[in-house]
């Protein structure tokens, strides 16, 4: 469970250790604002559109063996990202970064299911998974900001070196092994959804940069709904595709896929610009604004421990909805901020409901996505459950970084008569970070939509308890 657990918080915590430190990569690399969001997305799209390729890849290879691969290749990207000399190495790590990461997750919740079979014993392990998998972002943010201070942004990535060899050493000797399974491996599947992707990303970041109408964010859209369409098409075909269609045949599985790709697609946004509000605006180091995230993180640890708890007496589906509205609540609570906002209580005190709401909803939603599915088909479905979760970071941070652009221009044509330049400066950020984040808002309250017409708890008031809680069997 050690070696799981380090492995899946290792690989979440690095889409935002680098979060708090991007002040300090701008100034080392010069990246434009929007350019900025690559050091994140380059990660993240990676990772999660190669996840289930790598899920596929474990079910032929063998999960262990697969697992190793990609803790070894993330390890050395890792040493060599801290050893960039410049953005486009960094950028070009980051992504080598990602492509590792979405080969070894899949098989970490795929061994996780086979180490531990009883249905409570299960539930535990799930409940510190998606612990690990919900608090690694809000760690991330503050070890990243502690490592800047203390040495350099560089370490936020060397820190990985020396885990990831204890990882490679340990894992022979205690996790199992699966067997073989003979099949193909689904490259179409694998590059156009990751090209795809990629460019729907890149159009959203353009046209926040350089407007709508500009030719190449044009031809991205256009690039990515004919990738996009393409992926479908050859998973419908596909003999052994990497993404089998029948899995969103379940109401329950598919809601829980797209709630939670918006669901984090708000959250990484709120932590990327939440950051540099309290840097650029509030004036806080990158060690202040890491620790300024522990409310987040010491609740939302505390919170996924106690869950388990009581969700035999609630009911899955009630429980992700109560979790999504708090955090919802939280998240329209901080949105409104201006260069007069202080930390306390405007900022603090959402962090802690927030908190509270995603230690709430990512266990039942990480439960959820992999309900009910066959032996199979376990690879596929814990790797749509970790790509929904990166490709929703990655699109929800650029569709946010849209809107901040857009903002940030509109208040840049609009001057402030007699606002002294430093000042205005500054309240130009805050009320772009302010629109930025009332997307947030908007992301959750569509996955609380989608949670209230999916979800089985919700939509059938007469589902037993013990059925509303219960976990797949993967045996």
């Amino acid at each position: 469970m050690a070696i799981i657990l380090t492995s899946q918080l290792m690989i979440v915590l690095d889409a935002s250790v680098i979060i708090t430190s991007l002040p300090k990569i701008h100034d080392a690399f010069g990246f434009s604002p929007t350019g900025l969001s690559w050091v994140q997305n380059a990660y993240t799209l990676a990772f999660g559109g190669l996840l289930l390729f790598g899920a596929r890849v474990g079910d032929i290879l063998g999960r262990r063996r697969v697992y190793l691969a990609g803790i070894a290749l993330f390890t050395l990207a890792s040493l060599l990202g801290g050893l960039a000399p410049n953005g486009a190495w960094l950028l070009t790590t980051r992504a080598v970064q990602g492509m590792a990461a979405a080969i070894a997750a899949p098989s970490t919740l795929a061994l996780l299911m086979m180490s531990f079979r009883e249905p409570r014993e299960r539930l535990r392990a799930i409940s510190l998974y998606a612990a690990a998998s919900s608090g690694g972002a809000s760690v991330g943010l503050v070890l990243g900001g502690l490592l800047t201070d203390l040495a350099s942004w560089r370490w936020g990535l060397f820190i990985n070196v020396p885990i990831g060899i204890a990882l490679v050493l340990l894992a022979p000797r205690y996790l199992p092994e699966t067997d073989r399974n003979p099949g193909r491996f689904d490259l179409v599947g694998a590059l156009s959804s990751t090209l795809g992707m990629t460019a729907l990303v890149y159009g959203f970041v353009r046209a926040g940069s350089d407007g709508w109408s500009d030719r190449a964010t044009v031809a991205s859209f256009a690039a990515a709904v004919t990738l996009l369409a393409g992926f479908v098409l050859s998973e419908a075909r596909a003999e052994q595709p990497i993404m089998p269609l029948r899995l969103f045949a379940s109401r329950e599985r598919s809601g829980a896929y797209v709630a939670r790709l918006f669901t984090v697609g708000g959250m990484f946004a709120y932590f990327f610009f939440q950051t540099q509000f309290l840097q650029e605006v509030l004036g806080f180091s990158a060690l202040k604004a890491g620790f300024a995230f522990l409310p987040m993180t010491a609740v939302l640890f505390a919170t996924s421990r106690l869950v388990p708890r009581f969700a035999g007496n609630v009911g899955n589906g009630r429980l992700l909805v109560t979790g999504l509205l708090i955090a919802l609540a939280a998240m329209a609570w901080t949105c409104r901020l201006s260069a007069d906002t202080q930390y306390f209580p405007r900022i603090a005190l959402p962090m802690v409901l927030l908190g509270l709401g995603m230690g709430i909803a990512f266990i039942p939603l990480t439960s959820s996505g992999i309900a009910g599915v066959d032996q199979k088909d376990s690879g596929a479905a814990s790797g749509l459950v970790n790509a929904f979760h990166q490709v929703g970071g990655s699109l929800g941070l650029a569709v946010l970084v849209t809107v901040f652009g857009t903002a940030a221009r509109d208040a840049a044509r609009h001057p402030a008569a007699g606002v002294p330049a430093a000042l205005a400066a500054r309240q130009n950020l805050a009320h772009a970070i302010s629109a930025a984040l009332t997307g947030s808002v908007a992301f959750l309250t569509v996955a609380v939509l989608i949670v209230l017409t999916t979800a089985p708890g919700v939509v059938r008031r007469r589902v037993r308890r013990t059925e509303a809680v219960a976990l797949p069997s993967l045996d």
